[in-house]
């Protein structure tokens, strides 16, 4: 089941979904996405992106030709544009064994319409997709592993029509947004440093070392220390990154920094 839960009540207690939707059989949904009113859900397979209502009705699907084999390495991922009227899937192609590299699909949200595609020079595992919170710029981070990762970002051109570029660096990778949308977090692949970064032109604002550490994802040093990155940002001026260690016992550290304004310049 793809579970929904409304986030915004102050009331303290166990969530419980605001919706609930059922896959179609034998889907083993691997991203999905709710539209805002709760009435529909987007979900992607290894092999297909799919849209349901509420109800489990079938509103469209596009299949990934052709289907892949390759059980493992590949995360099509999939998110709503800010204005709910487009479908953003990733599709890792080149992993799942369909092409060299990979694609980025717009679909339309109604009928599944392909509005845009574009080839992409990367051999992604996954991407996270992150929608910016006024203008609806979508960024999307791919993860190629122990190859970095490359960040692209789609905005709406003339008339309407997306336009894509990505940013010069292949060794950062994409945390989050501030909720004011004015900056971007990253942090380094190896990890070096922590960085902020003004919207749109990624140029850094602001920039902090940090100590060897595993972005969003748990690894393990020489040592057997192992480390995680929340995907946190709990205001404009303040960013939240958490490290846990384990050496014999486990010892956590969790500190604030505050992100300058972009408007204040580095």
């Amino acid at each position: 089941m793809i579970h929904a839960y409304g986030l915004g009540s102050a009331a303290f207690g166990a969530l419980r979904p605001a919706a609930s939707f059922r896959p179609r059989a034998g889907d083993d949904v691997v991203e999905s996405v709710v539209r805002p009113d709760l009435e529909r859900v987007v979900y992607t397979t290894l092999n297909a992106v799919v849209r349901l209502t509420r109800g489990g009705e079938p509103v469209w699907t596009a299949a990934f030709e052709p289907r892949s084999g390759e059980h493992h390495g590949h995360r099509p991922g999939c998110a709503l544009s800010l204005d709910g009227r487009t479908v953003w899937v990733y599709r890792p192609d080149a992993m799942a064994g369909r092409a060299e590299a990979d694609q980025r699909v717009g679909h339309d949200a109604d009928d599944g319409t392909v509005l845009a595609r574009r080839p992409l020079e990367t051999v992604g595992h996954a991407a996270g997709h992150y929608v910016h919170p006024l203008d609806g710029t979508v960024y999307l981070d791919i993860g190629e592993g122990q190859d970095g990762s490359v960040v692209v970002r789609s905005t709406a051109g003339a008339g309407g029509a997306p336009e894509f570029d990505s940013f010069p660096w292949s060794d950062r990778c994409l945390i989050g947004l501030s909720p004011d949308g004015r900056q971007f977090m990253s942090v380094d692949h190896d990890p070096a440093d922590v960085a902020f970064h003004r919207h749109p032109d990624g140029g850094s604002s602001s920039r902090c070392p940090s100590t060897r550490s595993a972005m969003t994802r748990r690894t393990r040093s020489s040592s057997g220390a192992g480390a995680v990155w929340p995907r946190t940002r709990p205001s404009s001026r303040w960013a939240v990154n958490a490290r846990t260690r384990r050496s014999g016992s486990v010892t956590i550290w969790s500190t604030c920094g505050r992100a300058r304004s972009a408007a204040n310049g580095p």
